[in-house]
């Protein structure tokens, strides 16, 4: 894919409009940048468009209308069948699905890990050795062997991210990394995302998880039910904005905002 080097806007959307069978509106006029080296959280009741968003952004679905471009070159179902096109926007762009059971499927970790490198048509050694270093660098080289449904739901999880993190993209993107996951999971991921930014990743997540909006993001983008981003900003200007947050059902009266941030 080409792209000037000199332009970090990685993703560039504009005037978004996507409805599910074409009746049932999902994203109404969104318009939206991320730049290289951001973690940009998308916040917002269920059901604001949060999810749709990030399908589109990893070329799973395509707007009606409005224009969706990764590193300079528009996305849309016709230039995806152009298997460079493909290949390269794949390899560059990864996706953490919310339910870990969605991504899982091989018979065992390994062969699981193993199955996008073996797509790009690298050598079984080659892939073999992206894999051990991705098991080892999340901590699960002792699950290689093991079938992914016998594993917990966090250990489902590390799974889903390392056949992601094997396949070293740029931009990584998260659906409510953290729901379901158990305390310790839960900040270890939060490490995670921290890490894999200052390696140099991209990340565009989707959370209700208001309380480590400082540690995941430095600009957040929040949808009302409207389907519409109704405001953006670093967090702790977005969670200033009590009365529009209560607005768009993202906390409710009796939420207690971080202590870091809140406002009387």
């Amino acid at each position: 894919m080409t792209g000037s080097l000199a332009d970090d806007r990685l993703l560039v959307c504009e005037g978004l409009n996507y409805s599910y069978l074409n009746r049932f509106p999902a994203l109404v006029d969104v318009s939206l940048e991320v730049r290289r080296g951001e973690k940009v959280a998308l916040l917002g009741a269920n059901g604001c468009g949060k999810s749709t968003l990030l399908k589109v952004l990893d070329g799973l679905v395509f707007p009606q209308d409005g224009r969706y471009l990764a590193f300079g070159e528009p996305v849309t179902e016709n230039s995806l069948e152009d298997e460079q096109m493909s290949m390269g926007f794949r390899s560059r762009v990864g996706f953490v699905f919310q339910n870990s059971d969605a991504q899982v499927f091989s018979p065992t970790v390994r062969e699981e890990v193993a199955f996008g490198p073996l797509q790009l048509a690298m050598t079984t050694e080659e892939a073999g050795q992206r894999v051990d270093d991705v098991l080892d660098m999340l901590g699960i080289a002792d699950l290689a062997e093991r079938a992914p449904f016998q594993l917990s739901g966090g250990q489902k999880k590390k799974v889903a991210i390392a056949t992601v993190l094997v396949m070293n993209p740029e931009i990584l993107l998260f659906d409510e990394p953290t729901a379901t996951l158990d305390p310790r999971t839960q900040e270890w991921l939060t490490e995670l995302l921290g890490h894999l930014n200052s390696a140099g990743k991209t990340i565009v997540l989707a959370t209700h998880d208001i309380h480590v909006l400082d540690r995941i993001a430095d600009r957040c983008l929040v949808f009302g039910e409207d389907h519409r981003i109704v405001t953006q900003g670093p967090p702790q200007d977005v969670l200033a904005q009590r009365d529009l947050l209560l607005q768009v059902n993202l906390i409710h009266q009796h939420t207690e905002l971080p202590a870091i941030i809140a406002r009387d």
